[in-house]
Formats: C-alpha cells, sequence, structure tokens
C-alpha cells in the first residue's frame, strides 16, 4: 500500500474502505484503523508479536474524533 507520513501504511479494502496501519518502531506493537465507507472506524491493537489482536475497538466518527483529540493532546471541555 502507499506510505502515508512516517510509517503509516494504507491499505485499499475494496468494498470496506481503508486501512491505516501505524508502525510505532517495533515489530511486536502495532495499531491497525479500519476506516469504512460508512464511516465507523474499527481500532486494532497488536502487541508481543501476536498474529491476533490484543484489542478490537469499534468507533463511530464522533468518539474517533475524541480519542484523536485526546492522542494529539487537544484537549477539550465535553
Amino acid at each position: 500500500g502507499a506510505v502515508m507520513g512516517q510509517g503509516v501504511h494504507v491499505v485499499e479494502l475494496p468494498g470496506v474502505g481503508k486501512r491505516y496501519d501505524v508502525d510505532l518502531g517495533s515489530a511486536e506493537d502495532r495499531v491497525s484503523v479500519v476506516v469504512r465507507s460508512g464511516g465507523t472506524r474499527d481500532l486494532y491493537v497488536f502487541t508481543k508479536g501476536s498474529a491476533d489482536p490484543t484489542a478490537v475497538l469499534e468507533l463511530s466518527e464522533e468518539q474517533a474524533r475524541k480519542l484523536a483529540a485526546v492522542l494529539s493532546a487537544t484537549f477539550y471541555e465535553g
């Protein structure tokens, strides 16, 4: 797939949307986000080199925005 910025790989998922694989600098830890065409995001967290995700979260667009705001330290009062 395409490389977007530093360590983010984009993979087209026909009929589904796009998957963004975020390289966390360690082969053991990575995060993948599937952005579905309907707007839902699926967040997959992989740790310890396991092929299966340690955690999977389904996020609405609004939930994804909240999480992104916290991760980027752009806090807001809810």
